[in-house]
Parts: C-alpha cells; structure tokens; sequence
C-alpha cells in the first residue's frame, strides 16, 4: 500500500508539473498585411500537442491570435489563391495542404512554401525559431519575438515578394510561387541527401544564393543554420504576411538586435515586380564577375552550367527592361 500511495503521489506531481508548464502558454498573432486574403496553416510536429486550430481565413488588415502550449513544436505558412473545386473540396494554388478544407488537420504545405519554424522551451529552455525558404518560397513573412528573455529574440523573415525575381527554371506550376532547387530539380547536391547528406560537401548553391542575398536571415538550404536559426526564451510571436519592407527593416534596423546578417537587403530592397528585372540583372552580373574572377577563367563544368544560367537570367532580365 506505501509503494501505491507513492506511486500516485509522484503521478500527482509530474501532472502538476505539466498542468504548470502550460499555465503560460504562448500567443502566436497572425497578422495579413497582404492586399488579398491568405489562409494560414499550421503543422504540429510528432509527440507535441495539438493546436485549437490548424487552418483559418484570414481577410486583409486583420489578425488573429492563437494560444500555443510552451511545449509545441511545428510549422506555419500561409495559402493563397484559395476556393472550392467542382466537387467542392477547398484548394489553394499557393502553399495547400491537400486536407480538401479550410483546417489543414496533420497535413503540410505543398511546396513551394515559406515556412516558420518553431521548437519552443527546447534545449536550455530556449525556444528555436527560423524563416525557412528550404521548400521555396510563396508569400512574405515577418517573425517577431515579443516580450521574450535569454537568446537573441532577433526579427527574422522574408520581407521580400521573390515571385516577380524568381528564376525561370524555378518558377512554380503556372507562375506561382518559386520553387527550392531541390524541389525543381531533384538532384542531391541540392537537397543535401545521398552523397551530399552533410554540411561539409553540401554547399551553397547558386539558386539558394538568390533567396540569401534578398533574404539574408531566412534559410536558403539545409545547412544554413548558423545565420538563420534564432533563439528567445518565454516570448509570444507575431507572424506578419506581406510585411512592409523599408518601415520593417528600419524599425529593426534601428535596435542593434545583435543578428549576424540584416533583415533586408538593401540592395534588393525595393525587389518587385516592377524592379525585379534591374535588380536581378545586377545581382547577376555580380555573381558572373564574382566566378569569372575568382576561377581566373578556367571554369569546371559545374561552374559552367552556373555561368549558363546566370547568363540565361542576364539574358531574360535584359528582355524585360
């Protein structure tokens, strides 16, 4: 009888415990600053609790708050271009789920998809966040910590509208969306896999440039944790779509959050798709002088089906001027 009573007394206490972890959860406030509506989604990662909600409508200038347990892990990103099909079954041209619903329930964006990342309360109590352009990229997206302690509590995003750069042999099914290497070509030393399934052979690759160099702190391939993962600890989030550029990267700009790369690039501040043609142009034409320059003229064939290309993006920006 003594070994029962303690039995319960410690199964008492452990969900004492637990019922005190959750006693502050988390509040992640979705914001849609796009000029169309957008449907989040959301993806609970496996063994971590499920979410009072997993899809949602969302009309332009309004937001929506939903409470997340400190224990949770998963992912969110948003749909657009959304309605029923002719069997009735709701789709999205931009970042569906395939559930056939508004309410994603388990499934995950088809790419491509900008993604936020989330682990909170994991190693040190820290929460881990991220932007990730890994399954490529669909809409903008702005990650803040507010009210957080520990960890860097840095900005992190996209605050850029990639789809008018995007190159053309990323471009996704119908013009929507620019898809990852990984995902247009399938070849290993683009998806980190096989051969390549470690940082030290699997590098950067020109494509996964192009989403650095507009969106330095997201994640532009696999490996790219050190510049793009983020900490903060007891925070709430706010994910704002369709951020401003400019005011967004002033207003961050202006607190020295301490992150090694800036959340916009000012080169590539004004990317759109009435300057992406001059902007892509210049960032090309840096590349091929950067290669042509550092290879002192004898290109490998890798190399070349990067010149290729960057002089195929060359060629097609300069049509658009």
């Amino acid at each position: 009888m003594g070994c029962l009573h303690l039995s319960s007394t410690f199964l008492s206490f452990l969900f004492l415990i637990s019922l005190l972890s959750e006693v502050n959860p988390a509040s992640f406030k979705i914001v849609n600053r796009c000029r169309h509506t957008i449907w989040p989604g959301f993806l609970s990662g496996a063994n971590t609790p499920q979410l009072p909600t997993t899809g949602f409508v969302l009309n332009p200038g309004k937001s929506r708050t939903v409470t997340i347990p400190r224990s949770w892990s998963g992912r969110l990103w948003g749909r657009a271009l959304c309605g029923q099909d002719s069997s009735g079954k709701f789709v999205c041209l931009s970042g569906d789920c395939g559930s056939g619903q508004i309410e994603c329930s388990g499934s995950g964006a088809k790419p491509p998809a900008t993604l936020a990342e989330f682990t909170l309360n994991g190693d040190g109590g820290l929460d881990f966040y991220d932007v990730s352009l890994v399954d490529g990229y669909n809409l903008p997206m702005l990650v803040v910590a507010k009210g957080g302690k520990g960890g860097n509590c840095s900005a992190t995003g996209c605050l850029l509208d990639l789809n008018g750069a995007c190159p053309p042999q990323l471009r996704g099914d119908g013009g929507v969306g620019c898809r990852s290497a990984c995902e247009a070509f399938g070849d290993p030393q683009y998806c980190c896999s096989g051969a390549f399934g470690t940082p030290d052979v699997c590098h950067p690759s020109v494509f996964s440039l192009f989403f650095k160099h507009a969106c330095p702190r997201a994640y532009s391939y696999a490996y790219d944790d050190v510049t793009s993962t983020y900490t903060c600890a007891g925070a709430d989030y706010v994910i704002i779509f369709c951020p401003p550029p400019y005011s967004s990267q002033k207003v961050f700009g202006a607190r020295k959050d301490g992150a090694l790369l800036p959340l916009v690039n000012k080169s590539t501040i004004y990317l759109s798709r009435i300057h992406a043609s001059r902007a892509a142009l210049s960032d090309c034409l840096q590349l091929l002088g950067f290669l042509v320059c550092h290879k002192k003229y004898s290109v490998s064939p890798l190399h070349s089906k990067v010149l290729i290309f960057t002089v195929n993006l060359i060629l097609v920006s300069l049509a658009r001027l």
